[in-house]
């Protein structure tokens, strides 16, 4: 390995805390990880990890070599993407919401795995907050506001978000006019993961957010068990629009104050803030930036519900 591989492979050591998991994130073989670094220490005279049976952590040398580690391999990256006959190229590890990826990231893939051969990509499905640095992930999508400081990121969408319900609940409970006539309405509750609580409805009156809480016969975590429990006619839910599109044109579902809509709910790629960007993740978050902007540009059933990125918003945080 030469100087700058082991730079990368210390860097992804003190990140992950582990010779193992670096060892895998990397796919190199684990002996070959611990003579590189071996021979490391050697060289620079001095101890720059400790181990012990259950982690690896960084001496006081070995958090500053870090340190400038990270500022050298940054310096590096953004030096080689500004030569076209730079090829991105090694692991690439993306976590991503189901439906989103579904919709939006699936069925362009095939033209991101042609472009870019030398990139072998893991991608991940779920809806928790990651930890990026400790679990060795690359880069989030998420549909929710960026309210943790230790991630940056881009903003690729907002999406358009719905209050949706049955024809067979509205003929139950009636279809309200106002935000008054929700007296006496259900809710399909869905759980906030961080507390544990389940999310208001949202509607935006005059520019200013109001919130409702109603009654709730189930409450739920899963945007499809969500999606599937307006169906059932089991209360009023709030999903971006995209999800219910079929629905509404088949007349499954109908859209409920639709004067008064939801605010839009963003959608970012999100990375660690002082980590170098590879540029093998710097193209992946091009590319499915522009997988959003051109599925606004060519329309069709997921891009009804797509707003441009800039699009104003409130902070939001509910199911994709």
């Amino acid at each position: 390995m030469d100087r700058i591989d082991v730079m990368r492979l210390f860097t992804r050591i003190v990140e992950r805390g582990s010779f193992a998991q670096a060892a895998r994130d990397l796919q190199i073989p684990r002996p070959t990880v611990t003579h590189a670094i071996q021979q490391l220490e050697a060289r620079l005279g001095t101890r720059l990890l400790e181990r012990t049976t259950r982690q690896v952590a960084p001496t006081l040398d070995g958090i500053a070599y870090f340190e400038h580690c990270i500022r050298l391999l940054a310096d590096l990256d953004e030096v080689d993407g500004a030569f076209r006959h730079a090829r991105p190229a090694g692991p690439l590890r993306v976590d991503v919401q189901g439906t989103l990826a579904r919709f939006f990231i699936m069925p362009a893939l095939p033209d991101f795995l042609a472009r870019y051969p030398d990139i072998s990509l893991r991608l991940g499905e779920g809806d928790r907050m990651v930890d990026l640095i400790q679990e060795g992930v690359d880069c989030v999508l998420r549909a929710w506001d960026l309210a943790d400081s230790s991630l940056t990121g881009r903003r690729v969408a907002s999406l358009e978000v719905v209050t949706v319900a049955s024809p067979d609940y509205l003929a139950r409970f009636g279809e309200p006019r106002t935000l008054e006539d929700l007296a006496g309405h259900r809710m399909v509750g869905y759980l906030a993961s961080a507390t544990g609580t389940a999310y208001p409805l949202e509607f935006m009156v005059d520019g200013v957010l109001r919130t409702v809480d109603l009654a709730a016969d189930l409450t739920l975590t899963g945007a499809e068990l969500y999606n599937a429990a307006a169906l059932a006619g089991l209360g009023l839910v709030q999903l971006p629009r995209y999800r219910f599109e079929r629905d509404l044109a088949e007349g499954r579902l109908r859209i409920v104050l639709p004067d008064l809509p939801p605010p839009p709910m963003p959608v970012w790629v999100l990375y660690p803030q002082n980590r170098h960007m590879p540029l093998r993740v710097r193209v992946f978050v091009d590319w499915l930036t522009d997988v959003f902007a051109r599925g606004m540009r060519d329309g069709g059933d997921a891009a009804a519900g797509l707003t441009p990125a800039s699009a104003a918003r409130l902070p939001r945080h509910a199911p994709d």
